[in-house]
């Protein structure tokens, strides 16, 4: 047993306590049980299993057993390898297998670790061209391998990984005292006393014959190969007896790989060049100006710059946020696609370049939103403005690769097609969204366009796209506002100065905002569907109580109902009923608009059943409301405005909730010190109150949406309960854009008064 307390206590008042609560547990001086050997014999080694996955898409595992890194943990051999085999940089493996269209993802390491045994895995994501080489693929691997024999081990890498991992242990950001006492509980099983909080997070013992010793155990002899593709299926001969997964397995020699790695394409396969993002000014700027809140400092027609300086966490991290709004992004089911290509391409085009960044600790995404893409850029601020630079250049002079693109839109298509096989209660909260987001698309019309999109329909679209923008920023961190105006400036110099810029100003009319529909009173909406995967039993509910849109009283008498909730949910509808393994009472927040949900999943009963126990609960918990003693009620809400007064832990979460604020457009960066305010002054009636308004059965103001997921167990169901659903009182959507159509919709925050003034 190993037990660690993380509090602000004395060491006598954690002693005392750890006695009084754990006096009774006997040392009995059991040692942990071992399992000495490798689990591979000769007959589980130089084979190929071929498996049939359920989702689209090829995936390669190239798998050795190895001598766990646990073993050596400062001298990191495994680490080491795995950073070189892994890496993305020009000269690495999945460079050469990207160039050639035949990988999408790499990924290499040790895993499945025990203090007796481990593996090596190399993990490749492949495309449809890359399944068809898959000899040439596994060749490569092992001449990439061979190189690396043939390299010797270099000090100059180690000393490189060695430096980030130092930096990135020393300026490691917070994390939830409850994970960090999970993690040295852990430690404690694997390292001895003096390591117990660093693990194996510093590696410092340069050792070439170690590193050796591993890569000399990545020899075809040893090899075990995993290759899954839907193109197996009906070509396999077994079956695995736990989920019924097809599969074959056939013997590989060495011979056979030599063979391979001699006909493989001839391409430049060369270790990295040193890293130069690697951070080397990491200190503290000073803050001439210490504010609680983000601050607008910066407003054109351009662009809006909200700036927050770290004066808590104190790191020499930065976090920028661009959203770039572009009312053409959008429009349609083809324009949405192709926001998402453009957004992939790009994160593709720069992968090579920007992998040494990721590698040192700054960090880059570039993603489609609802209303056009966002760039973050989230490091060590020392090189962020390098990368930040780079990104940006590449959108403005963004070009169409017609192979990569052939490529990007094999990935989305597979990821498009791959959406029928989520979970029932994903596609209930997916028809949730589509039913009550004003502009949302749904996912199959999508699909139908993808086929018809070509190389040159981006080529068209992107020049359109960015025509007319608005730029959002968000900018945090070891910053100074200087810094952060020139970067603005020079992003509005690049997109809308000079004679060949790129875009305009939008027109009044062009700013955009998601908008949220607003249920009827007293109404209750039903929408029905069948599971998109035929071979799943699952069935699902999501049953949505839709409150009010942001209001700082009503939203700490929802937060309080859901925390007095949740518990007696889960225990009635879980733990006493057993209506699915997936049972969840929460908060649900669409663009300010507030209420509260429930999602089960379920093979035991049907969704219309579900849904009635959902009602029965809430009828049942009423009469426990009306229960709780003062002593209750003041506990719970204390219990929430200790947890709203929690401060954040790093930048990242504080980062999180201000953009939330500013996305939205409720601007409340005090909203934590006004729900304690509010919280404060509540009574339990006030509760009651609330409760018998918003969320009771039969209340006035109630506003509800239940979508009903029908799996395989129940499909048998689905016309019979639909045709009891229509009571009185009941709506059942029938077809969700023409129900949108007819149904007033809540104002946007984006431009209300005092608020953000598009």
């Amino acid at each position: 047993m190993h037990l660690v307390i993380y509090a602000k206590d004395t060491l006598d008042k954690a002693q005392t306590l750890v006695e009084n609560k754990f006096h009774e547990i006997q040392n009995i001086d059991k040692s942990s049980p071992r399992f000495t050997g490798q689990p591979c014999s000769s007959e589980h080694l130089q084979i190929l299993v071929k498996a049939v996955p359920i989702k689209q898409g090829h995936k390669l595992r190239i798998i050795w057993p190895s001598t766990p890194e646990i073993r050596y943990y400062k001298e990191g051999p495994c680490r080491y390898l795995g950073h070189l085999i892994g890496h993305e940089g020009e000269g690495s493996l999945f460079y050469v297998l990207k160039k050639l269209g035949w990988a999408t993802s790499l990924s290499a390491g040790d895993s499945d670790s025990t203090n007796e045994f481990s593996f090596f895995k190399v993990v490749i994501e492949l495309t449809d061209a890359g399944h068809e080489h898959f000899e040439d693929i596994v060749a490569l691997t092992f001449r990439y391998i061979q190189l690396l024999q043939k390299s010797g081990t270099c000090k100059w890498i180690f000393d490189e990984i060695s430096a980030i991992c130092e930096t990135a242990f020393h300026y490691k950001d917070k994390i939830r005292p409850s994970d960090y006492a999970v993690n040295i509980a852990l430690n404690m099983q694997w390292y001895p006393p003096q390591d117990w909080l660093v693990g194996s997070s510093l590696p410092s013992k340069f050792n070439p014959g170690i590193i050796q010793s591993i890569l000399d155990e990545l020899v075809p002899s040893n090899v075990r190969i995993f290759w899954e593709s839907t193109k197996f299926e009906g070509h396999t001969d077994m079956k695995e007896p736990w989920y019924g997964t097809a599969y074959s397995v056939e013997k590989i020699t060495s011979a056979m790989i030599q063979e391979w790695m001699a006909k493989a394409p001839n391409e430049d396969l060369h270790l990295p060049s040193p890293n130069v993002f690697i951070p080397t000014d990491l200190s503290i700027k000073d803050a001439t100006q210490k504010t609680a809140y983000p601050l607008n400092l910066r407003k054109s027609s351009y662009s809006r710059l909200w700036y927050k300086r770290d004066t808590v966490f104190l790191t020499p991290k930065a976090h920028v946020i661009i959203d770039f709004n572009c009312p053409c992004a959008g429009n349609s089911p083809e324009a949405v696609v192709l926001t998402e290509i453009f957004t992939r391409l790009l994160m593709d085009y720069l992968n090579e370049y920007a992998y040494d960044a990721q590698v040192a600790g700054l960090y880059y995404g570039v993603s489609n939103t609802n209303n056009g893409f966002q760039v973050t850029v989230v490091g060590y601020n020392h090189k962020l403005r390098i990368l930040l630079d780079t990104v940006i250049e590449r959108i403005a002079k963004f070009e169409v690769k017609p192979d990569r693109f052939s490529v990007i839109k094999e990935l989305v298509t597979k990821d498009y097609q791959n959406f029928k096989f989520q979970q029932p209660y994903q596609l209930a909260m997916y028809y949730g969204s589509l039913i009550v987001h004003d502009q949302a698309l749904p996912w199959d019309e999508e699909l139908e366009v993808l086929p018809h999109l070509e190389s040159d329909n981006l080529v068209r679209f992107y020049p359109q796209m960015l025509s007319r923008t608005f730029l959002e920023f968000y900018v945090a961190g070891n910053i100074e506002p200087k810094e952060a105006e020139l970067m603005v400036q020079h992003i509005e110099d690049m997109f809308y100065k000079g004679p060949m810029s790129l875009s305009q100003s939008l027109f009044a009319s062009q700013h955009l905002t998601t908008r949220v529909v607003k249920l009827e009173k007293g109404v209750s909406y039903y929408y029905t569907a069948e599971g998109l995967n035929p071979s799943d039993e699952n069935s699902a509910l999501l049953h949505y109580i839709q409150v009010h849109q942001d209001d700082v009283l009503l939203n700490v008498k929802l937060q309080l109902f859901g925390l007095v909730a949740k518990q007696p949910a889960f225990h009635q509808l879980r733990s006493v009923e057993q209506l699915g393994y997936i049972t969840v009472l929460m908060q649900r927040d669409d663009f300010g608009v507030r209420g509260v949900q429930f999602i089960i999943q379920s093979t035991a009963k049907g969704p219309k059943h579900i849904n009635s126990r959902v009602e029965a609960f809430l009828k049942m918990f009423e009469s426990k409301l009306h229960e709780m003693t003062p002593e209750e009620f003041k506990s719970n809400v204390n219990a929430l405005v200790d947890l709203k007064l929690e401060k954040h832990k790093n930048l990242h979460e504080e980062t999180r909730f201000y953009w939330r604020e500013i996305s939205d457009g409720t601007l409340k960066f005090d909203r934590k010190e006004l729900e304690v305010a509010a919280l404060k002054q509540l009574t339990k009636e006030d509760l009651i109150g609330f409760f018998n308004q918003y969320i009771k059965v039969g209340a006035p103001q109630k506003s509800s949406l239940s979508v009903l997921i029908y799996g395989s167990s129940h499909i048998s169901e689905h016309s019979k309960d639909k045709s009891e659903l229509g009571e009185p009182d009941n709506v059942v959507i029938e077809d969700i854009f023409s129900f949108k159509r007819s149904r007033p919709l809540f104002g946007s925050f984006k431009g209300g008064i005092g608020l953000v003034k598009l």
